[in-house]
């Protein structure tokens, strides 16, 4: 079973030790450079641009199978448009859930934020039923 990860950064080495050993993965995909820098560049102006989309559609085509898994995350109108073509065509999409720890220090005058994500798990889209 493989894993496509369709997000703008890399998985930590615990999300590919979870995805491994919690959903079964064998093999994880990484989107080409070329197709990451579409996916992590998204003009937010205007409609969706489903034209160059067909890109990570036919990606998806070209590295997957039934039942594989497909982790998305970016821009949420695309992460919609390919969750749904995962659903479309069989495949099992997913997205990280992440726990936020917020720091603050004053120093001087100045308030300075750290924010530090810890991966939790991943979680499977859902599709709303009546």
């Amino acid at each position: 079973m493989n894993l496509l990860v369709i997000m703008s950064h890399d998985l930590t080495d615990f999300q590919i030790y979870e995805a491994k050993t919690k959903l079964g993965i064998k093999k994880v995909k990484t989107l080409p450079q070329n197709l990451q820098k579409i996916w992590g560049n998204i003009n937010p102006e205007g409609k969706l641009p489903k034209d160059i989309l067909v890109e990570i559609v036919n990606w998806i085509e070209e590295n997957s199978n039934e039942k594989d898994y497909v982790l998305v995350q970016g821009d949420f109108g695309a992460t919609y448009y390919i969750v749904d073509y995962c659903f479309k065509k069989n495949r099992i999409p997913i997205y990280a859930t992440s726990k936020r720890d917020v720091e603050e220090k004053v120093i001087g005058n100045k308030v300075v934020t750290n924010r530090v994500f810890k991966h939790v798990n991943f979680r499977r889209y859902e599709k709303f039923k009546d």
